[in-house]
C-alpha cells in the first residue's frame, strides 16, 4: 500500500519519533508492506511555521531528508498533476497545504495518513 503522511505525521517521524511509542500506528504506517511518502509541501509547511515561530523544532527541516529516509519514507516533489487532481468530495478547508495532500493522493493513487478532522473521513484517507 502506498501512503502519503500528512504534516502532523511528518513532524512526528522526523522530529518527535525518537520514542518508538510516540504514535500507536507507527509500526503499521512504517510496515514493510507499505510504501511511505512525504510531500515536499509538508516540509515547506513545517519550514514556514518554524521560521515564523509557530513550530519549535528539535532539528531544522534542512536535516530531515536523511531522517525521513532512514525511517523508510521517500520524499515526493510537488508536480502539476498533484495540484490539479480531482479529489472527489471537496473537503471544507482553507489551507492550501491541506488541499494539496489529498490531491497528491488522488494523482498518485495513495492513501493519506492524517488526523486532520477535515480530512480523516475523506475517501482518500487511510484507515489503519
Amino acid at each position: 500500500m502506498k501512503l502519503l503522511i500528512d504534516t502532523h505525521f511528518v513532524i512526528l517521524l522526523a522530529d518527535d519519533w525518537i520514542d518508538q511509542s510516540a504514535h500507536p500506528n507507527r509500526d503499521i504506517i512504517l510496515h514493510e508492506s507499505s510504501e511511505v511518502f512525504v510531500s515536499v509541501a509538508s516540509l515547506w509547511e513545517v519550514e514556514i511555521k518554524s521560521r515564523i515561530g509557530k513550530l519549535p523544532l528539535k532539528d531544522p527541516v534542512r536535516n530531515w531528508s536523511g531522517m525521513l529516509e532512514n525511517a523508510g519514507a521517500r520524499i515526493l516533489p510537488v508536480e502539476l498533476q498533484h495540484v490539479v487532481a480531482d479529489i472527489g468530495p471537496e473537503p471544507e478547508i482553507n489551507d492550501p497545504f491541506d488541499r494539496l495532500l489529498p490531491s497528491t493522493c488522488a494523482a498518485e493513487k495513495f492513501r493519506l495518513v492524517t488526523v486532520d478532522r477535515a480530512l480523516v473521513d475523506h475517501p482518500l484517507a487511510w484507515r489503519g
